[in-house]
C-alpha cells in the first residue's frame, strides 16, 4: 500500500516510520520534509539516470574498440581512454578543507569494522568493539598454537592461558616499555607523584621509558584497578584484580589487557545486506535509528542463558592529577548507503517510476542520524555533530559531484549547516581509481575517507576490459602490477590532497576470520603502507589488528611516503590479460574455486536473505563474503567463457557438482534449502547460473539486478507456501 504525498507515492509502512519515528524530536516539520523530499527526487532522479547512461555509453565504446583493435596494444589503449574522456584531465593541485571531523577519523589510526545493518546483534557487537580483551582474542584464536599442551581444551587450559599472558606482556614491553625491566617482572603497579611506578620481583622499582604514556586510572588512587595508557594516539587498559581467577595467578594481579580497537565502524546498507524491498529497508533504517538513539538491543540464547546486548557506555577515568575525564565506549559509526545503480519500490514518482535507492538512503539515513545530536543522550555518535556517509561504486568525478550536490540538498531539507554530512568515497571502480584526484576535488569540503577494495576493483577491471581477452587467474590478480599500483596510488593521492590528520585512508578486508595468526603476520603491511585504517571481519580481529597500530606510527610513516603519481596512473591502465595456455587441471581448479564460492554465497542470499556471512571455500576455509566476492567470481567466469577458456557445458556441469559440495558444507544449518537435489526448481541455483551466463551483460558487472530479482521471487514463494522448494 502506498500513500500519495505531493508527487510521490510512498510505501505506507515507510511513511509511518518516517512520520512517527524518524521525524519525532529532530525539529523537522513533516510537511516541509515531504515537500523537500519531492524536490530532491525531481532534481536528482533524472541526473542519476543520466549518469548510468554515461556508464553504458563509455562501456559500449570500449567494447567496440577492443573488437576492432586486435591484438591489444597498451599504448594505443591508454591514448584511447584519454580521448573518450574515460581518463579525465586532472585538476590543479589542492588541499581538502573538510572541518568538523571527529578524532577517530582525523587524528587516530586503527581498525575499522564493516557490519550488515540488518542484523541488530552484529551491529551492536561492532559498535561495542571500540574496546576488546587482548587475553580473550589471543586465547580464542590460532595466534597461540597448540604445541606443548597449549591447545584449546574443553575447560580453561592454564598452559594456554600462561602463553597468552606471556605474549601480551611481551606486547606491553614493545609499546609501553619500562626502564630496564619487563612487565612480566612487575609485582605491583602504583601511583607515585602522578606517575606510574612499577615494583619488580627483586624489590626494586622502575617506571615507564615514556612517562607521558600513562594518562589515567580507575579506582582508588592508592590502589587503582585500571591503568590507562596512550600510544600513537590510541589507548590500552591494564586491568588489575587479585581476586579474579586470572588475576590471582598473576604476580602483579593483572586479569586482562584491553585495547582500543575498532575506532570506527561502517554500518552497511549495501553489499553486506540482502535488502530488496520496503520491508528489508525498514529493518535497516529501524536498526540505524536504534543506534542513533542509543535504544537498540538484541536478545539471544548462549550456552543456555538469555543474553540481551545493548550499546556500551562511555568509560570514566581520573587523570594522573585526579581530574575526571571520559573516553568513548563505542565505535564512531559511519553508514554506507547504496550506490547509484538500483531503484527502490519504497518511494515512487507520480508516474509509477521507482526512485533511485541511493537518493532515498541519503535522505533517510541523514534524518535518522540527527537523533544522535541529542545533548541529553549518553550515546551520542559524533562529538562534532557530523554525519558520516560512505558512498560506494561511484564512477568518476561527475558521480562524486552528483553525490556532493545531493548531500547539499539533504542538508537544506533537514536544516543542517553546510557540510554536516561528511562523505566517504570508496575507490573501488576503475574510473574512480584513474581519476581519484578529481573525485576527491569534487568532495573536497566534506570528504573524510577513501579506501581500496581488491574484489570490487578487480570485478570492474575485468568487466571494463571484458572483450580485450582472457584474464589471468583470480588469485594471480593480487600480485598483478596494476593492482599494486592502485594500492600505492590511493595512499599517495590521499596524502597529496591533505588527508593526513584530516581524513582516513583505508585498506581492504582480511577475509579469513579463523586465521588470525596469518592476519597478524600479514595485515601489519597495511599501516606500514600509510593506511590509517583497514577493514577487519570481527571484533576479535579488530582487537588483534589494533596491535599493529600500536606497533606502527602511521602518522609518521605518512610524512615520508613519496611516489610518481603519473607513473602509477599509467600502470593502473595495464589490463591483466593472459597469454598462458592453461591445462585442463588449472581450468578445473579455477572453475571449482569460483563456482563453489558463488553458490555458497548465493544460496544464503536468495533463500535466507543473508547478505554477509562466513562461507566455506572449496577447501573448507571460512571466508567473510559479501557481494564484492560474487562480482569478481562471476565476472571472471563470464570472461573465460567469452574467450573460450571454458565451455558452457563445463560451467553447467561444475555448477551441479559444486551444488552438492555446498549442500554438504551447510548440512548443519536447519534453515538451509538443498540445491543439489533439484536444480530445476532451486531459485538460488538459477540465480548463480544467470550471474555467470549473463555476467558480461550486467551493468558494470554488478550482481544486484539478478540477486534482487531472484530474492523477490523467493520471498513471493515463501509468502504463498511458507516454504522454499
Amino acid at each position: 500500500m502506498y500513500k500519495e504525498i505531493g508527487k510521490l507515492k510512498v510505501a505506507q509502512t515507510l511513511c509511518e516510520f518516517i512520520e512517527e519515528e524518524a521525524l519525532n524530536g529532530v525539529g523537522v516539520d513533516k510537511g516541509s520534509f515531504w515537500k523537500g523530499f519531492e524536490q530532491i527526487v525531481e532534481e536528482f532522479a533524472g541526473r542519476n539516470k543520466s549518469l548510468l547512461e554515461e556508464r553504458k555509453r563509455l562501456q559500449k565504446i570500449i567494447d567496440d574498440w577492443h573488437e576492432k583493435n586486435e591484438p591489444f596494444d597498451p599504448g594505443r589503449y591508454q591514448s584511447f581512454l584519454k580521448e573518450i574522456g574515460y581518463v579525465e584531465d586532472e585538476v590543479e593541485d589542492f588541499t581538502i578543507s573538510t572541518s568538523g571531523v571527529d578524532s577517530e577519523i582525523a587524528n587516530q589510526s586503527g581498525p575499522q569494522l564493516v557490519v550488515p545493518l540488518d542484523n541488530a546483534r552484529f551491529a551492536l557487537n561492532a559498535a561495542n568493539a571500540r574496546w576488546g580483551s587482548l587475553y580473550d582474542a589471543l586465547y580464542g584464536t590460532d595466534v597461540i598454537g597448540g604445541e606443548s599442551g597449549e591447545g584449546p581444551t574443553a575447560g580453561y587450559n592454564p598452559v594456554r592461558g600462561n602463553k597468552v599472558i606471556e605474549y601480551s606482556k611481551a606486547f606491553l614491553d614493545e609499546v609501553i616499555p619500562l626502564k630496564g625491566a619487563q612487565h612480566r617482572q612487575v609485582v605491583q603497579y602504583s601511583l607515585s607523584d602522578g606517575s606510574l611506578s612499577a615494583k619488580l620481583s627483586d624489590g626494586s622499582n622502575t617506571s615507564l621509558i615514556n612517562p607521558e604514556a600513562f594518562i589515567g586510572y580507575q579506582g582508588d588512587a592508592a590502589d587503582p584497578h585500571t591503568w590507562l595508557f596512550k600510544n600513537y594516539g590510541i589507548h590500552i587498559e591494564l586491568k588489575i584484580d587479585r581476586d579474579d581467577p586470572i588475576g590471582s595467578t598473576d604476580e602483579a594481579g593483572v586479569k586482562d589487557i584491553l585495547l582500543e580497537a575498532a575506532l570506527t565502524t561502517i554500518m552497511d546498507c549495501e553489499d553486506a545486506v540482502a535488502a530488496v524491498d520496503t520491508e528489508d529497508k525498514l529493518k535497516i533504517y529501524r536498526n540505524w535509528l536504534g543506534l542513533m538513539q542509543g535504544t537498540l538491543s538484541a536478545s539471544f540464547e548462549k550456552e543456555g542463558k538469555r543474553i540481551t546486548r545493548v550499546l556500551a557506555a562511555d568509560r570514566e577515568y581520573q587523570s594522573a592529577n585526579g581530574d575526571p575525564f571520559s573516553l568513548k565506549g563505542r565505535s564512531l559509526l559511519l553508514v554506507r548507503n547504496v550506490g547509484h545503480l538500483m531503484t527502490s519500490e519504497a518511494v515512487m514518482t507520480a508516474n509509477g517510476e521507482e526512485v533511485p535507492e541511493g537518493i532515498i538512503d541519503a535522505v533517510v539515513t541523514s534524518l535518522i542520524a540527527m537523533h544522535s545530536f541529542d545533548e541529553k543522550s549518553a550515546y551520542g555518535n559524533s562529538a562534532e555533530k557530523s554525519i558520516y556517509i560512505v558512498k560506494p561504486k561511484m564512477h568518476g568525478s561527475k558521480e562524486v559531484a552528483f553525490t556532493n550536490d545531493l548531500f547539499d540538498r539533504v542538508e537544506d531539507l533537514l536544516g543542517l549547516p553546510r557540510h554536516t554530512i561528511k562523505m566517504g568515497v570508496m575507490d573501488e571502480e576503475r574510473r574512480t581509481s584513474l581519476n581519484l584526484k578529481n573525485c576527491i576535488f569534487e568532495a573536497r569540503e566534506r570528504i573524510v575517507f577513501i579506501n581500496t577494495g581488491f574484489l570490487d576493483r578487480t570485478g570492474d577491471e575485468i568487466h571494463t576490459a571484458m572483450k580485450a581477452g582472457a584474464m589471468i587467474r583470480k588469485n594471480d590478480m593480487k600480485t598483478a602490477n596494476w593492482l599494486q599500483a592502485y594500492e600505492r596510488s590511493n595512499v599517495l593521492q590521499g596524502l597529496l590532497a591533505g588527508f593526513r590528520q584530516r581524513a582516513q585512508i583505508g585498506k581492504g578486508m582480511w577475509a579469513m576470520p579463523d586465521q588470525m595468526k596469518a592476519m597478524l603476520e600479514q595485515k601489519i603491511n597495511q599501516p606500514l603502507s600509510g593506511a590509517s585504517t583497514a577493514w577487519v571481519p570481527s571484533p576479535t580481529a579488530a582487537t588483534l589488528h589494533a596491535m599493529h597500530f600500536h606497533q606502527v606510527n602511521v602518522q609518521e610513516i605518512q610524512l615520508h611516503i613519496t611516489g610518481n603519481r603519473s607513473e602509477l596512473r599509467t600502470q593502473m591502465q595495464e589490463v591483466p590479460l593472459s597469454d598462458h595456455v592453461w591445462s585442463d587441471k588449472e581450468i578445473q581448479e579455477e572453475l571449482e574455486n569460483n563456482i563453489q564460492g558463488i553458490l555458497g554465497y548465493v544460496v544464503r542470499w536468495i533463500d535466507q536473505g543473508i547478505g554477509c556471512s562466513k562461507v566455506p571455500d572449496i577447501h573448507g576455509t571460512g571466508l567473510m563474503e559479501d557481494r564484492a566476492t560474487l562480482r569478481i567470481s562471476s565476472q571472471h567466469l563470464a570472461n573465460w567463457l567469452m574467450h573460450g577458456v571454458c565451455t558452457e557445458e563445463q560451467i553447467t556441469g561444475m555448477l551441479k557438482k559444486m551444488a552438492k559440495v555446498v549442500d554438504e558444507q551447510n548440512i548443519q544449518d536447519p534453515n538451509y534449502r538443498r540445491i543439489g537435489d533439484n536444480y530445476d526448481n532451486s531459485l538460488a541455483f538459477k540465480a548463480a547460473h544467470e550471474l555467470i551466463f549473463s555476467g558480461a551483460e550486467q551493468p558494470n558487472g554488478y550482481t544486484e539486478p539478478i540477486l534482487h530479482y531472484w530474492r523477490k521471487e523467493a520471498k513471493k514463494e515463501y509468502a504463498k507456501t511458507g516454504v522454499l522448494k
